[in-house]
């Protein structure tokens, strides 16, 4: 499948994109950058220079990944999210140092989220519409809230878990204490 880049897009001759990724109206993917297979880059969206974003992953308008950032494989990030790179952030810092954010294959993040940068979102974890989530988030975690606290667990099709970790939906049950 051909890769699908939106007239209005900029996309720096220094970035990949994978085939059958679709990059809609002005969008911005920095030089150094990498975006997998299968993906769908909503309009607006930013990828700051060397972002890695893994396969079939859904990054809904006006998000913006700063470098630093490294997305894994099916991730949903939703419309408004910021990952952020720079923990003591001023216009001008001579010891500026990029810090490196984490979101592992699964995760989903709910739209006009910010996420601190230095922790890790771990695999199939959910992050609640408008969170600020500023500490790691485990495996299947459920979080929400200024700042993001746990709420319970959701499985890999996304919906919460029940108190025995069984999954209503898919019929799934997920061995917490083994993440």
């Amino acid at each position: 499948m051909a890769v699908e880049i939106h007239p209005s897009a900029h996309v720096s001759k220094d970035a990949e994109v994978g085939e059958g990724t679709r990059v809609w109206h002005e969008v911005q993917i920095r030089e150094g950058a990498r975006v997998g297979k299968n993906c769908t880059l909503g309009k607006c969206v930013y990828v700051g220079k060397n972002v890695v974003v893994g396969d079939n992953c859904k990054i809904q308008n006006r998000a913006s990944l700063y470098q630093g950032v490294k997305v894994g494989s099916d991730v949903f990030i939703g419309p408004h999210v910021i990952v952020t790179n720079d923990r003591h952030p001023r216009a001008d810092s001579p010891d500026w140092k990029v810090v490196e954010t984490t979101i592992e294959d699964g995760a989903s993040i709910g739209a006009n989220s910010t996420i601190m940068c230095g922790i890790t979102i771990c695999e199939h974890a959910m992050i609640g519409a408008g969170s600020v989530v500023t500490r790691d988030v485990g495996p299947h975690e459920l979080v929400m809230g200024n700042p993001a606290t746990k709420r319970g667990y959701v499985c890999s099709c996304g919906r919460t878990l029940d108190e025995d970790n069984h999954c209503s939906h898919c019929d799934k049950t997920i061995d917490i204490g083994a993440l």
